[in-house]
């Protein structure tokens, strides 16, 4: 899940926040609830933002600003052996965060009896249930953070419902999310919701580069990624440079698959969509959001890249789980070459 790659592995000091993300863990400190959904597409930073709101919760010395970051249980979270957190994540996200897994849940991986999941676990969720009717060891009561929340099942979000509409003691929830669509529409209703908000195209490009990333490749790579500075920065963690994001469109005119070949099947198919959009967008005489428009080939036909953004929805709903991962690729370069080498049909 690209949404994992980004966040940071444990570690026993925790990165400031993002500016954005820090005015708006204060604004969810000010309020009460017992259980918080935080939504918003990916890339707008709500693993930090979730995970920043239970430290703070659990913290000894918490401040209007968020967890003290220096005491023990600020520390505990940090090195992921605090008593009164639980994380539900895919386990494939759990490993990648630096989480635990369940003593069965590891036994049975490292046994190779099983994969890591890339759903949301239905015992993973029975045991959250369980933690959450146990007393609290350090007395500032408990904390469970789901990420992200649509990667929950019916049959998981089902086993959760009761203990989010009526928790035991002082439990308290945050469910981040970045299709909140995707939830049982009870599960939303009883959350408080808020709506990450986008950073300024300044505020991401200097935050940017303050990951390492200069001005001008903050700047292309924030275009790639639609404005989204976490999915920026993971772009460029997977070697993306705004030199192979501008050469994209016309490789594929060629036939060539390019950067493509590297990426799980899920990106290249999101990075499709984003030209599809751009194509669709200078047709129709609007501003384009993800290219350049000199890197676009010229006038494909609109028909074309109708049928082609129809095929390529149809094929993100598998993108996590490709039969064939090669042959997937080549077919998603060739159906792209034939839509970019296609011309309006004449007028009768």
């Amino acid at each position: 899940m690209s949404r994992a790659d980004t966040a940071e592995a444990s570690s026993a000091t925790r990165a400031p926040l993002a500016p954005w993300l820090q005015t708006q863990l204060e604004a969810l400190l000010s309020q009460r609830g017992h259980a918080w959904l935080l939504q918003g597409p990916s890339g707008l930073g709500q693993y930090p933002l979730g995970l920043a709101l239970v430290e703070a919760w659990l913290c000894d010395a918490p401040t209007p600003q968020g967890a003290c970051g220096h005491c023990v249980s600020c520390h505990a979270i940090a090195v992921r052996t605090h008593p009164d957190l639980m994380v539900l994540m895919p386990e494939t996200a759990l490993m990648a965060l630096g989480w635990p897994l369940s003593e069965k849940a590891q036994s049975d991986i490292d046994d190779k009896k099983r994969k890591a999941s890339r759903e949301i676990r239905v015992e993973a969720m029975r045991d959250a249930v369980e933690f959450a009717q146990r007393t609290a060891s350090r007395g500032r009561g408990k904390a469970v953070l789901v990420y992200p929340a649509e990667d929950m099942n019916h049959i998981t979000a089902n086993a959760l419902l009761k203990t989010l509409e009526e928790p035991p003691g002082d439990v308290r929830f945050v469910l981040a999310s970045e299709a909140a669509h995707q939830l049982l529409p009870t599960i939303r209703s009883r959350c408080l919701t808020h709506a990450l908000t986008w950073p300024g195209a300044d505020e991401a490009a200097q935050w940017l580069g303050g990951q390492g990333l200069s001005a001008p490749v903050a700047s292309s790579l924030l275009r790639a990624a639609g404005g989204r500075p976490e999915d920026a920065l993971m772009l460029a963690a997977d070697g993306l440079t705004p030199e192979l994001w501008s050469r994209l469109p016309k490789a594929l005119l060629r036939g060539d698959p390019g950067v493509l070949a590297a990426w799980p099947a899920a990106r290249v198919i999101q990075s499709l969509q984003k030209l599809v959009h751009d194509l669709l967008a200078q047709a129709a005489g609007g501003a384009t959001r993800y290219f350049v428009p000199a890197d676009l080939p010229a006038s494909p036909a609109p028909q074309a890249l109708s049928r082609w953004a129809q095929s390529l929805s149809q094929a993100a709903r598998t993108a996590d789980h490709p039969y064939n991962p090669g042959l997937m690729l080549e077919a998603l370069v060739s159906e792209a070459q034939i839509a970019l080498n296609s011309r309006p049909e004449p007028t009768p």
